[in-house]
């Protein structure tokens, strides 16, 4: 399920009130038995103020930005904790999930922590074990981030498959030198820079709670 456009009406307004306005000076035209001089110098100006409507609207539907379409992630609605886990440290996954979660587009979370899985919150998809692929394993070594901004489009998808089926985006950021913040979307191409950043200043901050 997708969500529509909130701009699609005021993009096509100009399209709409210039075209209308033109067939209404061509049927006045029409039905004029005599055209008088100010007449013709008010259809000029119609005409030209329906073209310029239109190309207003033409050029609206080209450079104003639309919202990514959204999806309803495939899923059911969790929050999983690691049980061995100290309680300061389930306090601060808590929390630093739960900010993720309610300031981004994050709708599905995990954390992978020395070949555990300590984190599972949002919407979960029905496997729970995660098994590093190509790409988180890349994350994990080379210690920078991976934004992989429209999922279905990435060969490498499928090493996700602990993630909702109809993930859009995943975000894969490291947490120190053993382990991964993974974040899905429900929107492609959702993520903005602030957002990145975002992730990484908690991702570092969970680096520092999280036991060696």
């Amino acid at each position: 399920m997708t969500k529509s456009d909130p701009n699609v009406v005021l993009r096509l307004l100009p399209l709409v009130v210039g075209g209308l306005s033109a067939v209404l000076l061509l049927v006045n035209r029409l039905l004029t038995p005599e055209l008088t001089s100010s007449q013709a110098r008010g259809d000029v100006l119609g005409v030209i103020l329906s073209a310029v409507l239109i190309l207003t609207g033409l050029i609206w539907q080209q450079v104003q930005p639309r919202s990514p379409d959204t999806v309803q992630l495939i899923g059911e609605e969790g929050f999983i904790l690691a049980p061995d886990l100290p309680e300061a440290v389930k306090t601060e996954l808590a929390w630093a999930s739960h900010l993720l979660l309610t300031n981004t587009v994050t709708r599905s979370l995990i954390v992978y922590y020395q070949g555990k899985v300590l984190l599972r919150r949002g919407i979960l998809a029905s496997k729970s074990e995660v098994i590093p692929g190509t790409i988180l394993k890349r994350v994990m070594e080379t210690q920078k981030p991976v934004y992989l901004v429209a999922l279905k489009v990435y060969p490498g998808r499928i090493e996700f498959d602990y993630l909702p089926e109809n993930t859009q985006g995943v975000i894969c950021q490291p947490i120190g030198k053993e382990g991964v913040l993974i974040l899905g979307a429900n929107a492609p191409r959702s993520y903005t820079k602030q957002d990145e950043n975002w992730i990484a200043g908690i991702a570092d901050k969970l680096a520092v709670t999280l036991p060696e």
